[in-house]
């Protein structure tokens, strides 16, 4: 699988980033729940090293709550305060100020005892295209100030939100680095939204993600699409004849087939991914720490 992903504003992005972060107090980085490493750019380690960091684990309702707490535990281990949100229903949203100001507790009380009171905080909002990032920024701030959209690269430029006296965001384009360093992040980002649709064959990914659930929460098949069973995979079977087999399945049960009587796979697995993304499955994290 060779995803070509890395357009030429990602690059200015980067620069922009750079240049910008002397303008700020804290980095909050906006992750997704359901991927917490894949969603990652390890460029911002390298970019924002230095800077207080303030991890988001966004869309946690979507997720494993088990697998949240581990994550949170794991960022926190590396140094990073850890906020769990779901920016779509606001919850978690109400804590953001007051853990930004706890984060920076210590760097709030020198800019006192230099008479810099009423300085507000300014945090940049960095994250790979559609993790949630603007919807976030619009939640803390009360207004619809940052677009959003359910498309990766809907942000453009550099935007500032004021979100009251003590707090500022700096808004930035989504940022996802050059070439993934293994298939499997690809194909979380691919399942979760976060890059295009158009960029993969759907019923392609809709068999590696048939695949992984088969293996990891057949149950939820079970369960979402009426299967007497989950079909066990047999050896030597790779993710693609294994998640096929499971998407005849599916689509058996659903009723969709095309003119001929034939399955129709392809839509099933579009269904699968809407459904999935729609959080009408359940609540699954694909990684562990």
């Amino acid at each position: 699988m060779n995803i070509q992903w890395y357009p030429g504003h990602m690059t200015k992005t980067r620069r922009q980033i750079e240049a910008d972060l002397k303008l700020v107090d804290i980095v909050v980085e906006i992750i997704d729940a359901r991927i917490p490493s894949s969603s990652r750019n390890p460029d911002i380690d390298a970019i924002c090293a230095g800077k207080p960091r303030l991890i988001v684990l966004n869309r946690a309702d979507q997720a494993d709550p088990a697998q949240n707490k581990a994550w949170g535990a794991f960022f926190r281990s590396q140094g990073h305060s850890v906020l769990e949100t779901d920016a779509r229903s606001g919850r978690g949203i109400n804590q953001f100020s007051a853990v930004v100001q706890g984060v920076l507790k210590e760097q709030i009380a020198r800019w006192k005892e230099k008479g810099q009171v009423g300085r507000p905080v300014r945090a940049m909002v960095v994250g790979v295209p559609n993790v949630g990032k603007s919807t976030f920024i619009n939640k803390v701030a009360k207004k619809k100030s940052a677009k959003a959209g359910d498309r990766p690269g809907v942000t453009r430029g550099k935007q500032w939100v004021h979100v009251d006296q003590g707090l500022d965001l700096l808004d930035t384009p989504g940022i996802l680095w050059p070439r993934f360093e293994d298939e499997t992040t690809g194909m979380n980002l691919a399942f979760t939204g976060a890059v295009k649709d158009e960029i993969m064959d759907v019923e392609t990914l809709g068999c590696h993600f048939m695949a992984l659930l088969g293996e990891r929460y057949p149950q939820a098949l079970v369960d979402g699409y009426k299967l007497p069973e989950v079909p066990a995979r047999e050896s030597e079977e790779n993710d693609i004849a294994y998640g096929y087999r499971i998407l005849q399945a599916c689509a058996a049960k659903r009723g969709m087939r095309i003119s001929g009587g034939e399955l129709d796979t392809e839509r099933m697995a579009r269904v699968l991914l809407d459904e999935y993304r729609g959080s009408k499955l359940g609540r699954f994290t694909l990684e562990v720490p």
